[in-house]
């Protein structure tokens, strides 16, 4: 048990797969001098899903750890900029409902919350609006830099919009050119356990016996190791989320110069939502929908429509189902095998949450990572308890979008608000914020997936009421709640007069990069 752990293997490949092994690698070369070596066994049948094609400002880390350079990436994966979400007919269905969550916090956020000021006045700006530049600057259709800003900097807070299947083999070519991973495409056969009931190897058809110290399972919904092999059993939460189909297509601009959203779009329909997303070169668009509220051909047809409406011509023949198994595994690291990305569960991509867990998971994993087998087990509680808390709050922080809803044209929606569907630790949340706004210490962990100003913003954009504190305001707090709020009218100004427009600023980037960090 005191054996040193050298060699890790990764089964399977995709975003989940290159992603863990260019953050283990980029991590071990940074601290040890050699000894390790990371195999990564991919099978050259399986193609990826590539839905997921939104990511949280913390890809920008994720890559920059790597070693790669943001403008090769943006080059290289069709890559936009992203700078949050904007959330259209899920309040009451009409045109003009919308709101935001943006990706910057409200102003001062580390020691004032504006909420209770915003509460006083909430007619007059909506809740974002007043905390945060980032809605202003995505209504215009700006970037959040400009060509003069260094890779990886930025003027306001962004993440990424990113071609999932260019990503997939970005990061491969990283991986195995610049940070040593051994790669090997044949398809694993059988899985070899050791006599203490760990990994010993796993068999291929062409390679033989692959052994390893860690396995880390990246075989998306199959689940060849945690799941087939190890038995550990998927917990659904089709009973909280009850979107369970998807449908995809890829949605052309009419011209090469056509504007690019600076947000992912999400709009509601009577059983589901739509997602739009604006790429370099296309739209990624699908419908994510309840098979238990609706049928494909009505989701279809939904789907069209919208695609009509936003200007878009497709072929429907090109539409994409996808099956949806929401839920996650009840462990998610057994013996010396770790499972990250869809071998560990699934969710619908309403917050980008699918690839930010395949990125936090392999940061973990590298952060933690354990020097012999004893220290593996220690590690793998930790890995346990953090990442089942932190798949319990993702599902919460999904569910109040339903549950705020006050639509009632369909059962979907109605459904939704059913409190024997909310998890009691959301219902108990919901019942404090009625008398006080979300706060930092209404959470457990000191960092979470979702901090209390995502909860601020899709409770108050959605008309959530907070109850006015019966010991008022003090003089104090309301001086430096309006200083604040002007300071937000300011920042506004400025960026509408000196961002670029998203498309302007990715075609100066092909055409003279970035300056490096």
């Amino acid at each position: 048990m005191d054996q040193a752990i050298k060699s890790i293997v990764i089964v399977g490949g995709g975003t989940a797969g290159w992603i863990t092994a260019g953050t283990l690698a980029a991590k071990l070369q940074n601290e040890h001098a050699d000894g390790f070596k990371i195999t990564l066994v991919e099978s050259p049948d399986v193609k990826p899903i590539g839905v997921g094609e939104g990511t949280w400002p913390t890809m920008r880390r994720t890559l920059k750890a790597m070693g790669i350079r943001e403008t090769d990436f943006i080059r290289e994966c069709n890559v936009s900029f992203k700078q949050g979400a904007k959330f259209a007919q899920w309040v009451t269905g009409a045109e003009d409902d919308f709101y935001y969550h943006p990706l910057v916090l409200p102003q001062d956020f580390d020691s004032t919350n504006l909420a209770r000021h915003w509460m006083a006045h909430p007619f007059e700006q909506s809740f974002s609006q007043a905390v945060s530049p980032q809605e202003a600057v995505c209504e215009t259709g700006l970037a959040p830099k400009t060509i003069a800003t260094a890779e990886f900097t930025s003027i306001i807070n962004y993440a990424y919009h990113l071609d999932a299947g260019r990503f997939s083999a970005f990061l491969q070519r990283h991986c195995i050119e610049k940070l040593n991973v051994h790669h090997i495409l044949d398809n694993v056969s059988k899985i070899n356990a050791a006599e203490n009931g760990d990994i010993a190897s796993v068999s291929t058809k062409a390679n033989g016996d692959i052994a390893g110290d860690l396995f880390i399972d990246c075989t998306g919904f199959k689940s060849l190791l945690l799941g087939e092999h190890f038995k550990v059993r998927f917990k659904s939460c089709k009973d909280v989320l009850f979107v369970d189909q998807a449908l995809a297509i890829h949605v052309p601009y009419d011209t090469d110069d056509a504007p690019i959203a600076s947000h992912t779009i999400s709009t509601g329909q009577s059983a589901g939502w739509v997602w739009d997303i604006g790429l370099q070169n296309r739209r990624g668009v699908g419908h994510v929908y309840s098979s238990a509220h609706t049928t494909e051909q009505r989701a279809s047809e939904e789907l069209l429509n919208y695609i009509a409406q936003t200007g878009g011509k497709v072929n429907e023949a090109d539409i994409r189902s996808i099956g949806l198994n929401p839920g996650h595994r009840e462990t998610f690291w057994r013996q010396n095998c770790v499972a990250v990305g869809l071998s560990a569960g699934f969710l619908e991509p309403l917050e980008a949450s699918s690839l930010l867990l395949v990125e936090i998971s392999a940061a973990m994993i590298a952060d933690q990572f354990p020097a012999t087998r004893d220290a593996m087990d220690i590690v793998a509680k930790r890995f346990n308890h953090t990442f089942l808390y932190r798949w319990e709050r993702i599902i919460d922080f999904l569910k109040l979008h339903y549950m705020l809803s006050k639509r009632n044209d369909s059962a979907f929606w109605i459904d939704n608000r059913d409190t024997t569907t909310i998890p009691q630790s959301l219902q108990e949340q919901l019942t404090l914020w009625q008398f006080q706004p979300p706060w930092h210490n209404d959470f457990e962990h000191a960092v979470e997936v979702f901090p209390a100003a995502s909860y601020q913003y899709v409770l108050y954009g959605m008309g959530f009421y907070t109850k006015p504190n019966e010991l008022g305001m003090s003089q104090a707090y309301q001086q430096k709640a309006s200083a604040l709020r002007q300071k937000n009218s300011q920042q506004v100004q400025q960026m509408l007069k000196n961002l670029p427009d998203n498309r302007g600023l990715i075609n100066k980037i092909h055409q003279f990069g970035m300056q490096r960090v």
